[in-house]
């Protein structure tokens, strides 16, 4: 099985190569067998990737572990849905996932946009990305290794342990198994729009066609990709153990900022659809959102950041360095020659229009892109120039990024109140009348409940001036087309989003923003306490009495548990029973699964810490306020973006 794993990778490259070479010989000599047989080799790579993908989860089902992947990542005792997550769940077979994904996305939209005019440059560019991929994958990254024990005297022989090291334990937990695969699709999914872009640059297209073909392919991968990232912040929440969710891990920030540069394009494009304007900005960002995708995965395998989502060390960190450079290099050479065919149709007639928020949102955003990846890559210019390694933490990417963000959350409201090409000051002042009323009257009531932390009162004063905009564009459009149609106010409500899906999409959208802001600033007011107790003992935290009721240990699966039952009381009201557990794997690594108390106001969150010397448990209680929103409101923004991705 391995061997035949190791011919579908192979025949996927040769195929993918073929298919390059076919494309752009089809299209110079006008053949357009050629251009069919191309297409055809695609599907045809992707059909080998997925035999490969079968025969490694057949090989990690079959527990054969002369297989180095399976051996390093898989156990007897392991559950069948984490044997399956076993297949990213180390290095050699994530690259094979990833591989797989990008070669049925390139089946994909090669399939549905099969017959347009730049579909074999599209083509061309597609096979670059997957051959470079499926080269490090099969001859410096292979998943289908054989492990070999070998002597003193330099002689080898396959060699087969009784059982494999088993998957990491910190990755045994539900949302670990979809968020890789989530995670992956969106760093993978921006190839799809810059395939298309440096298509039109080879084409010297002058329209935005290149922007319209790919707008639900950059909607749906922007949407996986932040899907992803609230995935893997919940999973930090409840398995970690230290009360927060978002660390500012290298690696984390690598997946943030492709994120970011997303949201930017996808604002720009509108402009460039509706107004004939910054052309040349979106191919750059759109050639920066991809090569941020590509920088992401670099970091995780490189070894060259410590992250706790980063994999071992590896040789082929070089090698994305030297793709990178190749595609900023052809992509730069061919925006300048090709500038004249990007000029704007149109110039920025004044500074109060829609144009405007979202040229200044897109700005707001780079310089927060930059700043994230100053900070994650410091340690590593500083030890190049100086020498020493110098890190910096969380207090370095808040300083930065809270004030960046109170922008963004200003223009999130401030944008839908401007008209396109220009705003009368009549128009403004009533659009901008009702939101400041709103903002005033919030802060008013902050100040007055005794509120005095400067950025958390910004932040919620902000948040209803934003929820007030975009409350009112709803009411309006709701108000004038019930007019206009005879419809009661609700239906003329729930029709307005159906014609106007992108619309009002994006507005539902800037809604979770909004909320996960408001979430964000609870931060502000985190509790936590620390005691050490025995049955019927008691910890205060904030308002809450935890009191132990009872112990429990015991064997699972593939794990050894010991859980405590700690009664939650406020004002001597039992809320729940929390459950904290601590878990030793194969008596080697221990892990956390915290007891939480969640409700809109506020979370409890218990962490237990292991037995001390005088046999007390250790409990870690933190009091988190606001953090529902945070979850809620990013449901609402995907929510909203599930919306746009429709038809009108």
């Amino acid at each position: 099985m391995a061997n035949f794993g190791n011919f579908c990778i192979l025949l996927a490259l040769c195929l993918s190569l073929y298919a390059f070479l076919a494309a752009l010989t089809g299209v110079l000599t006008r053949r357009n067998r050629m251009i069919k047989s191309a297409e055809r080799a695609v599907y045809a790579a992707a059909g080998g990737i997925t035999l490969a993908m079968f025969s490694l989860l057949t090989l990690l089902l079959k527990n054969d572990f002369s297989n180095f992947h399976v051996a390093n990542s898989s156990s007897r005792a392991l559950p069948l849905l984490y044997k399956i997550a076993a297949l990213w769940g180390g290095h050699d077979g994530s690259m094979l996932l990833w591989v797989f994904f990008t070669a049925v996305l390139c089946a994909l939209v090669i399939y549905q946009n099969r017959g347009r005019a730049c579909m074999p440059y599209v083509l061309a560019v597609l096979m670059v990305n997957l051959s470079f991929f499926l080269a490090l994958n099969f001859f410096l990254s292979n998943p289908f290794k054989e492990l070999v024990r070998i002597f003193p005297d330099g002689a080898s022989l396959p060699f087969t342990p009784v059982d494999g090291q088993g998957l990491n334990p910190l990755l045994q937990y539900w949302a670990m198994i979809i968020h890789p695969p989530i995670l992956y699709l969106g760093f993978i999914g921006f190839m799809i729009p810059f395939a298309f872009a440096i298509a039109a640059l080879i084409t010297r297209q002058q329209n935005d066609e290149w922007i319209r073909a790919t707008r639900r392919w950059t909607l749906a991968t922007w949407l996986l990709l932040g899907a992803g990232l609230i995935l893997g912040g919940k999973w930090a929440y409840v398995v970690l153990g230290w009360g927060g969710y978002w660390a500012w891990d290298p690696v984390e920030n690598a997946s943030l900022m492709p994120w970011l540069a997303g949201t930017a394009f996808l604002h720009s494009a509108i402009v460039q659809e509706r107004r004939g304007m910054l052309k040349i900005w979106n191919i750059l960002l759109i050639v920066l959102t991809y090569l941020l995708g590509v920088f992401g995965t670099f970091l995780t395998r490189s070894g060259i950041v410590n992250s706790v989502h980063a994999f071992a060390d590896s040789n082929i960190g070089k090698f994305f360095i030297y793709y990178m450079i190749a595609v900023l290099g052809v992509s730069l050479i061919l925006i300048f020659d090709r500038h004249e065919h990007l000029k704007s149709d149109r110039r920025l007639d004044a500074i109060a229009c829609r144009e405007s928020a979202f040229l200044f949102n897109n700005l707001i955003l780079m310089v927060s892109c930059f700043a994230i990846f100053w900070g994650t890559m410091f340690p590593v210019f500083s030890e190049w120039i100086r020498g020493v390694k110098i890190s910096v933490g969380p207090v370095f990417f808040n300083k930065i990024n809270i004030p960046i963000g109170l922008l963004l959350l200003l223009l999130t409201g401030i944008g839908p109140l401007f008209a396109w090409h220009k705003t009368s000051p009549a128009s403004l002042k009533k659009s901008f009348l009702r939101p400041a009323i709103a903002a005033v009257a919030v802060c008013l009531a902050l100040l007055i409940a005794g509120i005095r932390d400067f950025y958390v009162t910004v932040c919620l004063t902000l948040c209803a001036f934003t929820l007030a905009a975009v409350a009112e564009e709803f009411y309006r459009g709701a108000l004038a087309r019930g007019q206009a149609k005879k419809e009661n106010f609700l239906v003329a409500l729930g029709n307005l989003v159906w014609k106007n899906k992108r619309r009002y999409g994006g507005y539902i959208a800037h809604l979770g923003v909004m909320l996960v802001f408001a979430g964000l600033a609870g931060n502000a007011f985190n509790q936590e306490a620390t005691g050490h107790v025995k049955t019927g003992q008691e910890m205060l935290v904030g308002n809450y009495v935890l009191k132990m009721a009872g112990m429990r240990e015991g064997q699972r699966e593939n794990y050894q548990f010991s859980e405590l039952y700690l009664e939650a009381y406020r004002n001597g009201k039992l809320l729940k029973t929390l459950k904290p557990e601590r878990r030793l794997y194969d008596e080697r690594q221990t892990t956390t699964t915290v007891g939480l108390y969640s409700t809109p106001k506020e979370d409890l969150y218990v962490v237990y810490g292991g037995m001390t010397e005088d046999s007390r448990c250790e409990v870690k209680a933190y009091v988190n306020p606001l953090v529902f929103w945070v979850w809620f409101g990013s449901a609402l923004m995907f929510l909203g973006t599930l919306v746009a991705l429709g038809k009108n």
